[in-house]
């Protein structure tokens, strides 16, 4: 997933350890699996912030992928639109956020259809992996 969207290149252990703490931790935060006729065509994860100044949750969208002969066909819609009636029974959510590559145009334009804007921040990161 990361290697085709990203060109990032993931640790399989690492990552299958990182899965299985959120599956089982779920008030970390949880996946979302798309499937058509019992195949799976698209996930998301969900992680929670708490925001003091919201005095609630976000829900930040990452891992989002879709395989790609299910692109342009609503499937990330109908994952986002199921996150958002989720939400709609959760008094702490105050709101979705997610990033995305700069050069992402096709999605950045996907999340501006669906009623996202885009914040004026910037992200920056120290990993203590690198």
């Amino acid at each position: 997933m990361a290697k085709e969207t990203e060109e990032k290149v993931l640790l399989p252990d690492v990552v299958l350890a990182g899965v299985n703490t959120l599956l089982k931790n779920p008030s970390q935060g949880f996946y979302i699996v798309a499937e058509i006729d019992f195949k799976v065509v698209g996930c998301l994860m969900i992680t929670k912030e708490w925001s003091d100044w919201r005095n609630g949750v976000f829900w930040w969208i990452q891992s989002v992928f879709v395989k790609k002969e299910y692109r342009r066909r609503g499937i990330y819609r109908s994952m986002y639109q199921f996150i958002k009636e989720l939400a709609n029974d959760k008094e702490d959510v105050c709101g979705f956020r997610l990033y995305v590559e700069q050069d992402n145009n096709i999605a950045q334009e996907t999340y501006r259809v669906l009623g996202m804007t885009q914040l004026p921040y910037l992200m920056f990161e120290e990993s203590k992996f690198n």
